[in-house]
């Protein structure tokens, strides 16, 4: 065919060959390709997906460590406060005359804290003295006569009744001088006193607040499970606001628990005769109970869980993250001791806030990583 008359035809031509070079390319590629790149197709998408797998593996620092024997440690907030706290009132009226003790002062067992007028006392005093004196002479003459049946037995018996009255006038008469002096009922301290000079008092009115600071008492509230470790008799400590720690004795523990709470109050009696140690503040019961097996790590360490629970991470042998939650059997100066964990631990000490309970980790014990990093720096020094 001549050339001329193709040409009307040219734009189609060349859509088909572009066409057919187009698909004898492809054919080319699925047809010729290497046996040897399609047989080594696979191994490098299973490299590819085990290598992913391990960048995505978080790394931790972790410490393996055994348990120790430990006492486990009830502590529990409370306060401090006298030993006795008593209320003083007068026995008798009177006039306060003196006052013998001012407030807060230390007051040793029998001195006198206020004095009231004496007025007709003594003179009482003396007329059942007196009167005493009659009766016994009266008892006696009717003694005699009574051997002599001059006197009779109802007679006798009369004149013993008189005399054992008058033996009661006199000792009222002695007791209501003596109660002129307000005195302090044991050692310790006046808290409030309630008159002063001039006042007038009767019989119960109230004079001063008296307490035995002698003794300091630490009273705290313990738990149902907790009481059963506490007895009377058993030696505990605090430790007071002030930063000082004390010694003690348990002295009571309640034998019904608060309706209320639930708990147990138990009150810690610590010695205080020079009286430094003063009461109403707060203070911390520490009582050891039964002696569990802990491990002791840093404050540092503990963490939160989704629920709000206090533990720490460990790893078990799954390389499996696993949260415990904390059960501080002892708080001591370098750590803290943790009950409940297995007998022997591991612990992860750094990277424990990136990782979640049950994520597969990988753990780097801490004497490895110390090693590595010691061999960093001294391949940087030379």
């Amino acid at each position: 065919m001549e050339l001329g008359k193709l040409k009307p035809y040219r734009s189609w031509l060349i859509s088909g060959a572009i066409a057919s070079t187009v698909s004898l390319w492809l054919l080319s590629g699925q047809l010729g390709g290497d046996d040897a790149g399609v047989a080594a197709a696979p191994v490098n998408v299973t490299t590819n997906v085990t290598t992913a797998a391990e960048d995505t593996k978080a790394s931790v620092r972790v410490r393996t460590q055994q348990a120790e024997e430990v006492v486990r440690t009830i502590v529990v907030n409370g306060m401090t406060e006298p030993a006795r706290v008593v209320t003083i009132a007068a026995e008798t009226d009177g006039r306060i005359e003196l006052v013998g003790a001012r407030r807060g002062a230390s007051v040793d067992r029998g001195n006198v804290i206020v004095r009231l007028d004496e007025r007709d006392r003594r003179a009482r005093l003396a007329e059942a003295e007196a009167t005493l004196r009659q009766r016994e002479v009266e008892y006696e003459a009717r003694s005699r006569l009574k051997s002599e049946r001059y006197v009779s037995e109802a007679q006798l018996k009369e004149a013993a009744a008189l005399l054992e009255s008058a033996r009661v006038e006199l000792t009222r008469a002695k007791l209501d001088l003596e109660y002129m002096l307000v005195r302090a009922p044991f050692d310790g301290a006046l808290q409030a006193r309630h008159v002063e000079v001039g006042d007038f008092v009767s019989r119960g009115d109230p004079i001063a607040s008296f307490v035995d600071n002698r003794r300091i008492v630490v009273s705290a509230d313990v738990s149902e499970f907790d009481a059963a470790y506490v007895q009377p008799g058993q030696p505990a400590e605090a430790a007071l606001a002030t930063g000082e720690r004390v010694r003690g004795t348990i002295r009571y523990v309640a034998p019904v628990a608060d309706e209320a709470t639930r708990t147990f109050t138990v009150e810690l009696e610590v010695d205080n005769a020079d009286g430094a140690l003063r009461a109403g503040g707060t203070a911390k019961l520490m009582i050891p109970a039964e002696r569990v097996l802990a491990h002791r790590i840093p404050p540092s360490l503990l963490t939160l869980d989704d629920a709000g629970n206090v533990g720490l991470k460990i790893v078990n042998e799954q390389d499996e993250v696993e949260f415990v939650v904390a059960d501080i059997a002892l708080s001591s100066d370098d750590g803290i001791w943790v009950a409940g964990l297995p007998d022997t631990a591991t612990i992860i000490t750094v990277g424990q806030g990136f990782v979640s309970k049950g994520a597969v980790v990988n753990a780097v014990p801490e004497g490895e990583t110390e090693t590595a990093v010691a061999i960093k720096t001294a391949d940087e020094d030379e």
